[in-house]
């Protein structure tokens, strides 16, 4: 991949050096000292006027360069990118007036530090967009918000590297906060997936739809396993015991994969628990969860149904932990006040597992998040009914709008909501997605969320951007237009 990187305050700790001397200059001023805490840059703290920051930067901006830090741990993940193949560009636009002799001043800093790259670059203007294109930019990262956001409009992949003034000001973009989540993400978007879908498959039709979607979308995924979830009494289904719902989810996964031309991908389908945590035995599933995380390095569970059976495995082999990272559509968002959710209510005490065993976690709540992958049956039609998968997941989508409208005609304006597509559009591209880290929080015994401050981290959905989800999954579908899976 090539990859661009912002110099200030993404390889170099400009805002630490800037802050000392800023503060400085204002003694000499006005002592008003920092009157501005929420701006988003250093010069914008302090009371001084443009004219008065311009000729600041202009005339001490060199010289500060030159004394910068590098950020922690930046030569150590640069030189691992350069090592696995990658390209690094660092794009600046350290420009006139604030800076007379740029590619001196920054070649010098570059060798001092000994940090290594592939080309330095400097921008003809605050949009870096043109030096991305014209160098085939894979992804760029870069602290400024406005920068980012012209990237964005240029159709080219962006992260944007906190800092202590930008994070507030990050907005709807994707961010990572150090060198290191930085590492990760280029190896994340690079490298080929192993991933388990674990699903109550015929408790709601957004499963089905969850699973076309994968199916369609394998050219950087390997799944090694679906898994069979347990759900009771969810309002779409029949009124079933868990053991029947567990062996109409089974037979309706073989049936999709049957449709879609994966039958291959049959003998990778495993039963699992016929009860909750409480009472469940040992089952395929989980033993099954556990033997490809000990065969695999990495392993991502997307988990769109109560998450017993991978909370079992997890307490049967804690270790797995350190092989897995499961994205899991389940309870609400803290906005939401209460967590009455179906995946989450069904099984607490295995979301409490989960939650407390450290494991690598991302949760997509329902409300006030998935929800907001609303469809109705005239935009599926209009997409979908060129395919016979298209024709049948259209009939399911009326066929449960009817259960939900208790057999009655579907009201006019009537719509419905596909929560399990956004588990899965969340492992295809995290950008669709607006994270943060959080604590992981409490589960008190209601089900409800408690914040907490000092726990081990998890990642927490806050928003997702619909249309970019649909426009991929219809686009997708259109494979199943006469084609043959496995051919």
């Amino acid at each position: 991949m090539k990859i661009g990187l912002d110099i200030d305050n993404v390889i170099a700790d400009f805002d630490k050096k800037l802050l000392v001397e800023c503060k400085k200059e204002d003694r000499k001023k006005r002592n008003s000292g920092i009157v501005n805490p929420n701006a988003g840059s250093v010069s914008l703290l302090f009371d001084w006027s443009k004219e008065e920051r311009i000729n600041f930067f202009a005339n001490n901006m060199e010289n500060f360069a030159a004394e910068l830090e590098p950020r922690k741990n930046v030569k150590k993940y640069m030189e691992l990118l350069l090592q696995e193949g990658h390209e690094l560009y660092l794009i600046s636009n350290r420009i006139f007036p604030d800076y007379k002799y740029p590619e001196k001043t920054t070649k010098t800093w570059l060798q001092k530090y000994n940090i290594p790259y592939t080309k330095l670059i400097f921008s003809k203007s605050i949009d870096k967009s043109r030096e991305c294109i014209e160098n085939n930019i894979d992804i760029m990262f870069d602290d400024s918000v406005r920068n980012c956001k012209k990237l964005q409009s240029s159709n080219i992949p962006v992260c944007m590297v906190t800092t202590k003034l930008n994070y507030t000001h990050r907005g709807y973009l994707p961010y990572v906060r150090n060198f290191k989540e930085l590492y990760e993400r280029v190896k994340d978007m690079n490298e080929r997936k192993h991933i388990i879908l674990d699903t109550d498959m015929s408790n709601e039709v957004d499963d089905r739809f969850a699973l076309t979607y994968l199916m369609s979308s394998l050219d950087n995924i390997e799944v090694e396993a679906i898994t069979i979830a347990p759900f009771w009494k969810s309002g779409y289904a029949e009124d079933l015991t868990i053991a029947e719902g567990t062996e109409l989810s089974y037979q309706t996964t073989l049936k999709i994969l049957d449709m879609i031309g994966a039958s291959s991908y049959k003998d990778k389908v495993y039963k699992g628990a016929t009860a909750y945590m409480e009472e469940a035995d040992d089952n395929e599933a989980v033993n099954k969860i556990i033997d490809i995380c000990k065969k695999n390095e990495k392993i991502i569970i997307v988990a769109i149904g109560a998450i017993t059976n991978i909370a079992l495995a997890i307490q049967k082999e804690p270790s797995i932990i350190d092989n897995m990272e499961i994205i899991w559509l389940g309870g609400n968002s803290f906005l939401s006040h209460q967590n009455e959710e179906f995946n989450f209510r069904q099984d607490i005490k295995a979301v409490r597992t989960v939650f407390e065993s450290k494991v690598k976690l991302t949760v997509i709540p329902c409300r006030n998040v998935a929800a907001n992958l609303v469809t109705t049956s005239f935009e599926l039609e209009h997409y979908l009914l060129n395919s016979n998968i298209g024709k049948y997941l259209c009939e399911e989508f009326k066929n449960c709008k009817k259960k939900y409208y208790k057999n009655s005609e579907d009201e006019i304006g009537s719509s419905k909501t596909l929560w399990d597509l956004s588990a899965v559009a969340y492992l295809l591209n995290k950008d669709w997605f607006i994270t943060e880290k959080i604590s992981c929080p409490n589960i008190l015994e209601n089900g409800m969320y408690e914040q907490t401050e000092g726990k081990h981290e998890i990642t927490f959905v806050n928003d997702l951007f619909r249309n970019k989800i649909y426009n991929d999954y219809f686009k997708k579908m259109e494979r199943y237009n006469g084609e043959n899976f496995d051919e």
